[in-house]
Formats: C-alpha cells, sequence, structure tokens
C-alpha cells in the first residue's frame, strides 16, 4: 500500500513499536517544536541534542548537592565562557561512550578532535587490559 499511498518513508529509530500511533506522534512532535511559539524560547532550538551532530551534555538542577551526588564545581562558578567549554566537552564525550558513529560527522575544533583520539586511545588500551 506504502507505494501507491505515501510520498516518503522516515524512519523514526532502530526498533519497534506496537503501533503507528507512537511513531505519529514522535513525528508530530518533531515538526511542531520547530513552529515559532511553541517552545518557550526559539533560542533553545539552537542548543537543542544533535544540532551540533553530538548528544547533549548532561543537565543538572538544584540543590548543589542532591542524594551525595554533587553538582560540577564549573557550573556553579558563573563563568558562563567555562560552563560553555564544560558542556561542549562532556557532550563530546557522552556521543564518543553513547554514540561514537556520531564523532566523524560533528563539527569538532583540532583540540577537540585530539581529546578524541587520546580518550578513543585510552579506552582501547584499557579493554586490551581487561579493565571494561
Amino acid at each position: 500500500m506504502h507505494e501507491h499511498l505515501a510520498t516518503d518513508e522516515i524512519s523514526i529509530g532502530d526498533y519497534v513499536l506496537s503501533g503507528g500511533e507512537l511513531a505519529a506522534m514522535v513525528v508530530i512532535d518533531a515538526i511542531v517544536r520547530l513552529l515559532p511559539g511553541v517552545l518557550g524560547s526559539q533560542d533553545s532550538l539552537k542548543d537543542d541534542s544533535h544540532t551540533y551532530g553530538l548528544l547533549e551534555y548532561p543537565q543538572y538542577t538544584r540543590p548543589a548537592v542532591y542524594r551525595g551526588w554533587p553538582v560540577p564545581e564549573v557550573l556553579l562558578s558563573g563563568n558562563h565562557a567555562q560552563i560553555a567549554q564544560w558542556r561542549r566537552e562532556q557532550a563530546i564525550m557522552r556521543t564518543l561512550k553513547h554514540r561514537p558513529e556520531l564523532i566523524d560527522k560533528a563539527n569538532l575544533s583540532s583540540e577537540e578532535r585530539r581529546i578524541v583520539s587520546s580518550s578513543t586511545a585510552n579506552a582501547q588500551e584499557e579493554t586490551s587490559q581487561g579493565y571494561t
């Protein structure tokens, strides 16, 4: 039927759903959030996960220590440049860990590429020594 009625096919991932309703909601949400006024701030779009080809950095909230887990000091520093750098580094490391295939396509600086290469080499060494 789809070869006669569908104009496009879209993949939302490699998993099985119990029906098309959930997939439709995912597509609707992905499209609607691009419309002006849907998000609290249009600036939110530019910082979305995957905007720069990386997974999102870790998110924290108050209090500064929750159940013994502290918020990284840099996030409490008020230094916006350092916070931005920390977020970028965390996004790179999270992407490297969970979706390494995205790293090659990401727009990374030469310094960031060196960090990725070093991290990859360290991970391979730890794996070969049985640390993981």
